[in-house]
């Protein structure tokens, strides 16, 4: 029938005073761009209709697992198989007299189509991926490794299927071979690149870089933004203003500092210490307590402490003529609970993040006193502005609960003590 109507129209062309050769070629090719234009309203259709009604029974499962096949868009792109499929079925009989032709464009289809299952396939993996990180199990026994090792085989081979097809080749194993000889050569001339493409996937497939980021590599003198990822190199432009170059396989073999991760938790950490004279700590007395009763953020605690100690040491029948008895407030753990509430009531610093004043291991230096908490200033130099308020404060209050901050002797300290001593 097709035969028949196709010469039908030869006839009528020529006829129309066009050779016969120019005849049959306007023919073919008038039918092969209305094969074009079918397999593209096929598309549309297959897209508008079908896709739409898998959207929507996806939209009415209770599943979850087929609405991240829909965000992975698998089935957006399996759509592209029917086109190429009509296309692929369609040509030989449509350019019959044109095998030449009817072979690169049948090769190409197959290499498009080869593609397309490729895409396809690495869209249900990642949703796969997406499907398993919601289970507690994915905690203890990640799979993004394996995942990508089977991209890369699944590629592998794809890639080889593709070029087979394009260059004709009925056993893909004439390509393997020819990669496997050819392939020491490949690395010895085009080392650097091939580490870097290298690198640069895995870089991005794992999200480990992009440019704003702010890393630190020491190795390489690097403390700054990237501002440049290359096939084989990565610029980043330092705090001075100068700018380091660093190969990018070597982000994948040596460790960096990636300070993305602080830039969208909202906060930076502050980890300081103080190093308090141990000589300096005592109990409390009467006269202590009363003075710190004053201090606005810390009448509540030191009310509520004292009233829970004589509560323990009076049920307890503690003998309060020797300080060591009973449990008695310090001046040092006071201080403690001053850092607490005042950094607490600082308007630019972060209540729901870490959140510690603790002592670290005494020393020949005296006890530090460690402030680690987070301000919600993350730039730089507002960042150590508010560092250095905190610790003048904090400097300058410490006399206020009858302690001293340990350092040791200068030169004015031995010119005092010599003084004395003449």
């Amino acid at each position: 029938m097709f035969s028949q109507l196709k010469q039908t129209i030869v006839e009528w062309v020529t006829n129309s005073g066009v050779s016969f050769e120019t005849a049959i070629f306007i023919t073919d090719i008038t039918f092969y761009i209305l094969l074009i234009i079918i397999s593209a309203i096929t598309y549309y259709f297959t897209k508008k209709i079908l896709i739409n009604v898998i959207h929507r029974i996806t939209l009415k499962s209770k599943s979850s697992w087929d609405d991240v096949l829909i965000d992975q868009l698998v089935f957006n792109i399996l759509a592209y198989l029917i086109p190429l499929y009509i296309l692929y079925i369609f040509t030989p009989t449509v350019l019959d007299n044109y095998p030449m032709m009817v072979s690169g464009i049948t090769a190409l289809l197959s290499a498009l189509m080869i593609l397309v299952v490729l895409l396809a396939i690495n869209a249900t993996l990642n949703a796969f991926a997406i499907i398993y990180q919601s289970f507690k199990i994915a905690k203890t026994r990640p799979i993004k490794g394996y995942i990508q090792i089977i991209k890369i085989i699944v590629f592998t081979f794809g890639i080889i299927l593709i070029l087979a097809n394009l260059f004709g080749l009925k056993n893909p194993a004439g390509i393997i071979g020819g990669l496997g000889a050819f392939s020491a050569v490949l690395l010895l001339v085009f080392k650097d690149p091939i580490l870097g493409f290298v690198g640069g996937i895995q870089l991005s497939a794992n999200n480990m870089l992009l440019p704003g980021d702010w890393i630190s590599m020491p190795k390489y003198n690097a403390d700054g933004t990237v501002i440049d990822i290359a096939l084989t190199t990565v610029k980043v432009q330092n705090w001075d203003k100068t700018i380091s170059t660093i190969p990018t396989y070597s982000l994948i073999t040596d460790s960096f500092k990636n300070w993305r991760g602080m830039e969208e938790s909202g906060g930076r950490r502050i980890k300081r210490s103080i190093n308090i004279d141990m000589k300096s700590v005592k109990f409390c007395t009467p006269e202590m307590i009363e003075k710190y009763k004053k201090i606005q953020v810390l009448k509540e605690y030191v009310v509520t402490t004292e009233n829970i100690l004589e509560e323990y040491n009076k049920k307890n029948n503690i003998d309060n003529s020797v300080v060591v008895n009973g449990r008695r407030q310090t001046n040092l753990g006071i201080f403690r609970a001053y850092l607490r509430e005042y950094l607490h009531h600082h308007p630019q610093i972060h209540d729901q993040m870490t959140f510690l004043i603790r002592h670290l291991t005494p020393g020949e230096t005296g006890i530090p006193m460690e402030v680690y908490v987070f301000s919600k200033i993350q730039e730089w130099d507002q960042y150590e502005n508010l560092q250095a308020d905190i610790f003048d404060h904090i400097l300058a209050v410490v006399p206020e609960f009858d302690l001293s901050v340990f350092q040791y002797p200068n030169g004015d300290d031995f010119k005092v003590l010599l003084g004395n001593k003449n």
